[in-house]
């Protein structure tokens, strides 16, 4: 039996979204402050959520039920996407559903009754020590690229921001007399990270007469390009593109282009930082995570650390007999 449809949440055709989807977007930007990556990813993926209800003659979302949002679970279950596509795909479904039951746009929200799925997470890919070392190391030469690109290699890792944050760095946001950054994260957010001691030495280099300055135009494009921390060859702001370009040259030239990319330089600062003992609330604050439980996720990377010490300090831990407590 064929569906009633409602003209404020009908789907639309040739794979634009319903006038109540584009609202719930625009209610993300306005209200929210998501990033504009973010907002593509919803977009594509509401996209991806209105062509399945398509596909079983659903023509308005308003009149999705709690059936269909299992079967898109199983759906998206049986695809070939990643686990973390799967839920950034469900939660802007969950998302754009709980928005229109708060707008009163329908009285029932399908996703309401129906309990998330545990889709899987997949773990950090974190580098080990060493590898980082070789990475870094592999950037030779004092030219005004090397010292941007080392600079970005060091930050990246050092501080756990990500690419997006990096290379919309301004100059008034870096004080190196403080050992401090101020990062502008997701949703506008900002938080001062510290810079180390390697890191810091990387960004005095390239800040220094000899790298940035070398990049700059005679004649300056825009405010933005002049205020940017980091310049591509033709004096513009580094583009996010260009930034993860920086990092895959560099992990290819090492043997890493399968396991490197910015977020694992992230990934790897948390790990590192827990590892070694951080507490991870200030790994939290570090990362910009807005919950602990994030965070978290990277814990799982250092069970090999955790049963070594547990082993080595708890009183009750499985010693051999007549072993040194």
């Amino acid at each position: 039996m064929s569906r009633r449809s409602s003209p404020c949440c009908t789907l639309a055709m040739h794979n634009e979204l319903s006038m109540a989807a584009e609202d719930f977007l625009v209610h993300l930007a306005v209200e929210k402050g998501r990033a504009l990556n973010t907002l593509d990813a919803y977009r594509r993926d509401l996209r991806t959520y209105f062509s399945w209800l398509g596909d079983r003659s659903v023509t308005d979302v308003g009149l999705v039920t709690a059936d269909d949002i299992v079967d898109f679970t199983r759906f998206l279950q049986d695809g070939s996407r990643a686990p973390a596509s799967q839920n950034r795909i469900m939660a802007a479904v969950r998302g754009l559903h709980r928005f229109l039951v708060v707008e009163n746009v329908v009285q029932v929200d399908p996703t309401a009754d129906v309990e998330a799925a545990r889709l899987p997470r997949g773990l950090p890919k974190a580098l080990s020590e060493p590898q980082i070392t070789s990475l870094i190391d592999a950037v030779e030469g004092d030219d005004p690229v090397s010292l941007r690109d080392r600079a970005i290699l060091e930050t990246l890792y050092g501080t756990g921001m990500r690419i997006t944050e990096l290379v919309s760095l301004s100059l008034e946001d870096v004080d190196l007399s403080a050992s401090l950054i101020r990062v502008t994260g997701k949703g506008n957010k900002q938080r001062l990270v510290p810079v180390g001691r390697l890191a810091q030495s990387a960004l005095e280099a390239w800040l220094e007469p000899g790298g940035r300055r070398e990049l700059a135009p005679s004649q300056w494009a825009n405010r933005d390009d002049e205020a940017a921390v980091f310049l591509n060859q033709r004096g513009g702001r580094l583009s996010r593109q260009g930034g993860w370009l920086v990092v895959r040259k560099h992990g290819m030239s090492v043997g890493l282009a399968d396991q490197l990319s910015p977020h694992v330089l992230r990934h790897s600062c948390a790990t590192h930082m827990l590892d070694h003992g951080a507490d991870i609330r200030t790994v939290q604050e570090l990362l910009g995570h807005a919950s602990v439980t994030t965070t978290q996720l990277y814990t799982k990377v250092s069970t090999d650390l955790m049963v070594r010490e547990y082993s080595r300090a708890h009183p009750r831990a499985l010693r051999r007999p007549g072993s040194a407590t």
